[in-house]
């Protein structure tokens, strides 16, 4: 179900720019596309003049303008540059959608200690550092939005993709602590807890049930910010899934697939 003109409304009436960390991802762009209209868009990404495709489809949704800046999340050094050189360009931030992240190579990261904290630093590190700084820069607008995206990989991790899923566990944690921290601000935090999306990142496998797209995940995501959320589960029904899956005995648990 689509985000209801009122949701739209009220998020397209948030002052500031949309910036999507993660510019080339469907779930951001997707995202960006429900919040354009009328509103200055950033997608922020390596190769960042490769964007036209990505720019192209914000700016049909009724972007009042789109523009690219070359970020690399793994560059934590730069992340402060970045942020200093949007608001300098563009303005205040509005609403910034963290949506860089990768699945990695799970039989590889088992003997490949170098992939394994390749993996956990994109999703975790990265996104840490970045969300912190986030936070500081919003706290002193004294307004403003952060969407991070944890997953139902990191609620119990599952022997199948440990490695992600220990990322995705620390960054659900941290973002929940952050979120708390924020509290009473004008800054919020909305964390998201998809299930298996069906996308370019799962390419080649197969899917696992309840799984969604990532424009059912945007619709969700837009939602939730349009009604104040601090969390949202997609599909929905994930959360009683999980509240019961935490409860099976280790010896099933480790058995289960991705």
């Amino acid at each position: 179900m689509l985000p209801d003109a009122a949701t739209l409304a009220d998020m397209n009436s948030t002052p500031g720019t949309v910036v999507v960390f993660g510019g080339r991802s469907e779930i951001g762009v997707d995202v960006a596309r429900r919040l354009a209209p009328g509103r200055t868009v950033i997608l922020a990404a390596r190769r960042a003049d490769d964007l036209a495709e990505e720019r192209n489809a914000v700016r049909t949704a009724g972007a009042a303008a789109v523009h690219t800046a070359e970020f690399d999340a793994d560059a934590l050094d730069t992340h402060q540059q970045v942020l200093d050189d949007l608001v300098a360009a563009h303005g205040p931030i509005g609403v910034a959608v963290l949506a860089f992240g990768i699945l990695g190579d799970q039989t590889r990261a088992e003997t490949d200690a170098a992939h394994a904290v390749a993996i956990v630093h994109t999703d975790y590190v990265a996104q840490v550092a970045l969300s912190t700084r986030l936070a500081t820069l919003l706290r002193a607008q004294g307004s403003g939005r952060i969407v991070v995206f944890s997953s139902v990989a990191g609620v119990r991790v599952r022997r199948a993709n440990y490695v992600y899923g220990s990322a995705k566990a620390g960054l659900d944690g941290f973002a929940s602590g952050l979120a708390d921290a924020l509290h009473g601000s004008g800054v919020s935090l909305l964390l998201v807890r998809p299930g298996f999306v069906i996308g370019r990142m799962t390419e080649g496998m197969s899917p696992a049930p309840f799984s969604s797209t990532p424009s059912q995940v945007a619709d969700a995501v837009v939602r939730a910010l349009g009604h104040g959320r601090g969390e949202v589960w997609v599909p929905g029904l994930l959360r009683p899934v999980f509240f019961g899956m935490r409860l099976l005995p280790r010896a099933i648990w480790r058995r289960l697939p991705r």
